[in-house]
């Protein structure tokens, strides 16, 4: 290896969309401030790396996507070492930390990284630090700024116990001697997603990896006269603080301009390991009111000439181009405006201190400049500490400059969690609020993450319309407020609806395929199968799907097939179905009332229907949410999950409906077991370990 086998650890990534390997790549940087080596790689260079043979401390960072599944860079090394043929000792002689990523807004909470620990710790492996998980519904950084700070001494006392074992006594005292005098303490950390418990308290310059920004080193604006921060000025104690900011991330990358033409890249060149396929639209629909809160959509597309294939309840990903005009401000603001066109080549900068540094994958080495804002790179990302400290130095405007370091400090956790992450303010944000930051266009390419392309649920059947692929969506809107000046679309659904605006018959809501216009539009997906939201393998089996809103998409997907099934095999036995819907307002954006179709051939056996904003002059209030209707039905509910083993589906926002959904399952259970409430969690617990109690959400 390529370390200091006296001082090395091997430090590996799993990463889905860019953040596990920028907390390794921190660590990385600040590992020779501590005097240690770290031997990076992402998991799936396991030709680079052998646990088998590892000697040194091991540490892991790794996410978690999808419905609590490993990184797609993890799913080799997952694959490897839940191996049943290997033995309980496989991994006896492995030290090692792990840090675990993941969004408790979704179910499965970090379970990408709690199944690899569970498996290495089966496997014999050995804690040498405590895991960490951290969450991002709050705030990585929470978890993962005190576990970093914390891992340097678990490093080497790991270090010290492993040289002592193999007796190199002139070792251990080279180790020792940069331990501090509380070095075989016992140090216990309780990192976990419950991070309000965690209080981050102003403990000055601790470490030289940390930059401290003394008071007399830097020119203080007056102070503003507002009493309440915001996204361009602090108040006391912030304002008035010495500032712990990060380390300054190394340039890596150059750009340089060529005179030559070309062609760009196809776009399937962006996508690295999945198949993708470019169809035409045939035909859009409006399914909401022109005065609806939310604009719905409903999309068909093309795919008979493709060897796409799925099934009711899969996903789908659609690969998007970031707004035009928002590409062409960025350019402007850039300097840029008349080079757009231009040819430009991307390489690593000569003589960068950057380890392992390399051109990102998402980024061709030659396409113009455009294509790279547009196709590229997600400039609606919201920026890390990281590169709001790299855009400190982009910055001449010394008040700017002091509050860009306040957001990026430890000091100023709480003003990046509420100015920036929870605004949800994006690059061109920053530098409308920071006029004198002028960033180059290679420090955009070295931190603004790969464009992710959108994933979305079938809402259709293959053996009900062959060759066709539905799907239903909100157009998203950010509205204008205090860190944005201007009100946005999101990215994906936004470039959609303005795509096929020509096409769109607003209010008709049919389900039929009557009435298609003829489109040339077309767009680029790939499939994003789902293991396990799909119909019960068995038909005679019962289900409930829950589905608000456009939580209803996959269901319909789910009823065409029933019927279609139900049509080619009369003799089959099929279980009893229910639905519940739930919109605002009845003549609004009540999605697919041809569902009544589904209960008068028999496809659907129930059907009940909630809208919260519709008034009502019944004696007794009617049930405004799905969570509501769900209580009303009881008995049913119980029925069907515990007597007749049946299938739960719930599909929709996570945050304001899925956790009601399942709270309001649990009193049902409890009610009707007339047991405890925690008896009634375990089991939903079961449900949920069985697959009968499926979720499709999102946040």
């Amino acid at each position: 290896m390529c370390c200091d086998s006296k001082r090395r650890f091997l430090l590996l990534y799993a990463t889905q969309k860019g953040q596990a390997k920028a907390i390794a790549e921190e660590i990385w940087q600040q590992a020779g401030a501590h005097g240690l080596e770290a031997d990076m790689h992402c998991i799936s260079e396991m030709d680079k790396y052998n646990l088998e043979t590892e000697k040194d401390p091991v540490v892991i960072v790794i996410s978690t996507t999808g419905t609590g599944d490993p990184p797609d860079t993890a799913r080799k090394f997952v694959k490897k070492i839940q191996d049943k043929t290997l033995p309980p000792d496989h991994f006896a002689h492995l030290q090692y930390g792990l840090l675990g990523l993941g969004d408790s807004e979704y179910m499965f909470f970090c379970n990408g990284g709690r199944t690899v620990d569970r498996r290495l710790q089966e496997l014999g492996a050995q804690h040498f630090y405590d895991t960490g998980l951290a969450d991002d519904c709050v705030g990585l950084e929470l978890v993962v700024d005190p576990w970093i700070d914390g891992l340097w001494l678990a490093l080497k006392e790991a270090l010290l116990l492993q040289k002592e074992k193999e007796g190199m006594n002139n070792v251990v005292d080279a180790v020792s001697s940069s331990l501090s005098p509380a070095a075989h303490v016992v140090h216990e950390l309780n990192l976990s997603s419950e991070v309000q418990n965690l209080k981050l308290e102003d403990e000055g310059a601790r470490s030289s990896d940390v930059l401290s920004q003394k008071l007399d080193d830097i020119n203080l604006v007056a102070p503003a006269r507002d009493t309440e921060p915001s996204l361009v000025h602090s108040v006391p104690p912030v304002s008035q603080s010495a500032l712990n900011i990060p380390a300054l991330p190394p340039e890596y990358i150059e750009v340089q301009f060529q005179d030559t033409q070309g062609e760009n890249p196809h776009l399937s060149s962006l996508i690295s390991e999945e198949t993708t396929f470019e169809v035409p639209v045939t035909k859009a629909v409006q399914l909401t009111r022109e005065d609806a809160i939310k604009t719905a959509l409903l999309l068909e597309l093309d795919v008979a000439d493709t060897v796409f294939d799925y099934q009711p309840g899969d996903a789908f990903c659609v690969i998007c181009p970031n707004n035009v005009n928002e590409v062409e401000e960025l350019l402007h603001i850039l300097g840029l405006s008349e080079k757009g066109d231009d040819f430009v080549c991307v390489k690593v900068k000569q003589g960068t201190k950057k380890k392992g540094a390399s051109r990102p994958q998402h980024i061709p080495e030659r396409s113009t400049l455009k294509f790279i804002l547009t196709w590229c790179l997600e400039i609606r990302a919201i920026p890390k500490k990281a590169f709001l400290r790299a855009l400190v130095e982009c910055t001449s405007d010394a008040g700017e400059k002091r509050r860009l370091q306040e957001l990026c400090s430890r000091q100023g956790a709480s003003d990046y969690t509420h100015f920036i992450r929870d605004s949800n303010v994006c690059l061109l944000d920053l530098l409308h609020a920071f006029p004198s930051c002028k960033p180059s266009l290679s420090l955009l390419i070295e931190h603004l993450p790969k464009l992710q392309a959108r994933s979305y649920s079938v809402s259709s059947s293959n053996l009900y319309q062959p060759g066709r692929l539905r799907f239903v969506f909100n157009v998203v809107e950010f509205p204008a407020g205090p860190s944005r000046p201007v009100s946005r679309k999101g990215v994906c659904t936004g470039w959609l609806a303005e795509l096929v605006a020509p096409l769109l018959h607003p209010s008709k809501t049919t389900l039929d395929t009557k009435g298609e216009s003829s489109s040339t539009e077309k767009i680029s997906i790939f499939p994003r199968p789902n293991n396990a939201f799909h119909l019960p393998t068995d038909p005679s089996v019962p289900f409930m799907m829950v589905g608000p809103g456009t939580g209803i998409s996959p269901f319909i997907g789910f009823l065409q097939h029933r019927q279609k099934l139900r049509e080619q095999n009369t003799d089959w036995e099929f279980g009893e179905t229910w639905l519940f819907f739930g919109c605002r307002h009845q003549d609004r954006d009540y999605l697919f009332k041809q569902l009544r179709c589904f209960l008068e051939n028999g496809t659907l056996t129930h059907l009940k229907v909630c809208f919260s904003r519709d008034s009502s002059t019944a004696e007794v209030a009617a049930p405004k949410y799905v969570q509501d209707i769900l209580r009303l039905y009881a008995k049913e509910v119980a029925r069907v999950l515990l007597k007749e083993r049946g299938y739960f589906y719930v599909c929709g926002d996570k945050k304001h409906m899925a956790d009601d959904v399942s709270d309001a399952v649990v009193d049902i259970l409890s009610m009707e077991m007339e047991g405890d409430k925690l008896e009634a969690m375990k089991i939903l617990a079961m449900l949920r370990e069985a697959k009968r109690y499926l979720q499709d959400v999102w946040s």
